[in-house]
This record gives C-alpha cells, sequence and structure tokens, in this order.
C-alpha cells in the first residue's frame, strides 16, 4: 500500500479533527483556551478527542464511489453520487439501497456539522452539473471531499474533470466546483512524486482551461507567493489575505499557503488549523496535500492513535490500493 495514499487520507483526517474543536472559534477566542501558540494537539469535540467532521465522513463515501466504479466498470461520477446518498442516508436521509460497507459502520451515523449546502443539494434529487448548475453555492463542500478522484486516472486532465463533476453535484458556482479540480489534480501529481510547487503549476495550467476560473486563479496565486515567501503566515495575515476558508477559493488557498510554509506535516496542520475560518476544512485540505506528498510515515503517532475511525479509512485506502493498483 502507497505510504502517501494512506498519508493523504489519514493526514486529511488528522487535519479535520485538529480543526473539528475550533470550527467556529475566532483566533482571540482560540488563543484564550490554548494560549498564545493556540491549539497544539487534539481538544474534545463531538463527546471525545481526535472526532473527524463530516468533511472526513464525504471524502470516504468519494473514496467508496470511485473504488466500486473501478471494480464494476461503471461510471464514477454516477457511482460518487449514489454514494453521497448513502452518506445522506447517514445523517437522516432516506432510506437507499445498501452498497459498499460504509454503510454499516455505526459512528458515521453521527451528525457532525453537516453542510447545508451539500444536504440541501442532495436532498433535491436534482443532479447538479457544470453545465446546469444546482445553485450557485462556493461553499467549501465540494472541495473538502474531493481528494480521493486523484486516483481515479493518470491523466491530470481527467482527473480535473471528474472532481468538478463530483463538485458540481452539490455546488454550482465555479469557485466551488473547480476548487475541487485544482485539488484533485495538484494530489494526483503529490502521489506522482511531484514536487508540490511544480504539482501546483500543473493543477494552474488545467484550472485556466476552465469557465469562471479567474476567482480561484487570483487566490491560487497569492497563496503560492505568500507560502514561497520564507515569511510565516499568522492567523491574522491569512484571513485577511485569504479569508476565513468558509467557501472553495478560500479553503483551497488557505491549504495551499500552510502546507508550503510548513516546516512538517505537524506544523502545517496546526498553521492550518489556527486561524478564525473554517478550520476543519483547512485542516483537512492542507493535510491532503502533506500527507500525499511526506506520507503516512510523517504524521505524528500520537494523532493517528488518537483519531477516530483511523481503521475505516484504512481499511478504505487499501481497497482503493488495490483496485486502482498503487
Amino acid at each position: 500500500m502507497s505510504s502517501s495514499l494512506r498519508g493523504c487520507l489519514l493526514a486529511g483526517a488528522v487535519g479535520d479533527a485538529l480543526g473539528g474543536s475550533i470550527e467556529f472559534d475566532r483566533i482571540d477566542r482560540i488563543r484564550d483556551r490554548f494560549g498564545p501558540a493556540g491549539l497544539t494537539d487534539y481538544a474534545p469535540a463531538y463527546g471525545r478527542l481526535g472526532a473527524i467532521t463530516d468533511d472526513t465522513q464525504m471524502t470516504l463515501f468519494t473514496l467508496e464511489g470511485l473504488v466500486l466504479a473501478r471494480r464494476r466498470g461503471s461510471d464514477p461520477l454516477h457511482e460518487v453520487r449514489v454514494a453521497y446518498g448513502r452518506w445522506l442516508r447517514t445523517q437522516g436521509g432516506p432510506e437507499v439501497a445498501p452498497d459498499g460497507w460504509l454503510l454499516d459502520v455505526p459512528a458515521l451515523h453521527q451528525l457532525r456539522a453537516p453542510g447545508n449546502t451539500c444536504l440541501t443539494a442532495l436532498r433535491s434529487g436534482v443532479l447538479g452539473t457544470v453545465d446546469a448548475p444546482i445553485n450557485d453555492s462556493k461553499g467549501c463542500g465540494a472541495v473538502m471531499r474531493a481528494a480521493p478522484v486523484a486516483l481515479w486516472s493518470d491523466d491530470v486532465r481527467e482527473v480535473f474533470m471528474l472532481a468538478a463533476a463530483t463538485g458540481a453535484l452539490t455546488h454550482g458556482h465555479p469557485s466551488g466546483y473547480l476548487s475541487a479540480g485544482v485539488l484533485a489534480v495538484v494530489v494526483r501529481r503529490l502521489l506522482d512524486g511531484a514536487e508540490l510547487t511544480d504539482a501546483i503549476d500543473v493543477a494552474r495550467d488545467e484550472l485556466q482551461r476552465w469557465h469562471g476560473h479567474e476567482e480561484q486563479l487570483v487566490l491560487l496565486d497569492l497563496a503560492v507567493e505568500m507560502g514561497t515567501r520564507g515569511v510565516r503566515p499568522t492567523p491574522e495575515v491569512i484571513e485577511t489575505a485569504l479569508g476565513g476558508g468558509w467557501v472553495g477559493e478560500e479553503a483551497l488557498a488557505i491549504a495551499v499557503l500552510t502546507a508550503l510554509a510548513a516546516e512538517s506535516t505537524a506544523d502545517g496542520l496546526l498553521l492550518a488549523v489556527n486561524h478564525s475560518g473554517d478550520s476543519d476544512s483547512t485542516g483537512a485540505l492542507c493535510g491532503n496535500l502533506l500527507g500525499a506528498r511526506d506520507g503516512v510515515e510523517a504524521i505524528p503517532e500520537h494523532w493517528l492513535s488518537g483519531l477516530e475511525l483511523a481503521d475505516v479509512v484504512d481499511r478504505l485506502v487499501a481497497e482503493a490500493a488495490e483496485v486502482f493498483g498503487r
């Protein structure tokens, strides 16, 4: 099993769990709770330490859909859409046909602040597409679940198209679904052993082929410039320059900045969550990037051992490694 593949999904889940306890806190509140350095370890959330949120839940269902599509030779977009229906069932949605095995994991049947856009879009039964958007939302709910799409193909154009299409199922604004395309391509290239800056360059080239890319491109370029200038970003600088991460282009930009500026995987995850914004999503995305680059060995063991559903992540990653030949 590829260390980088495990790292991508497990570091993403760790970042999600770190950020989940401070997701709705401003940085002054975070410092009041944990000291001048902010959060430095898991804090209680949802009745435990190391609790994942809807970000990791939906990422797992994305991966399950892709695994089933590859096994069956079926349409990956269809399988991911059906998988999201199973996730919706875990959140109190309508009955669905059983498939895969995630639906049988009791711990996934918990509400972990699921995004209203995802819930509303999936409950509608309407199939959102890039050409026929279901809404005008650009929330980060599309990008935060997109990393597994990197596995689908060695062709970065195909990866971008599929990731954007899975994002458009629920988020109709270009900055919502194009951020998903960028993330998946960067992860794809990192899994292939590329440097982070080179992987971003490849994704940037693909991004510019799409209508409505300008907003995402501006923030992506700013994040790269900030992340490579050699100055450690503060939470205040992150918020002023890139926003809070509640929307797709901001969440991706914060993840890119913190991954580039990080001294280590652990350092990057803490940089990504300590700000006045959507800490679990930015932590998850930064984790996807650094985990794919540095491998599972770079994740502190005490975070892995305390991570909720780490065994579920590992089991699904093992299945993915088998069917995708990684």
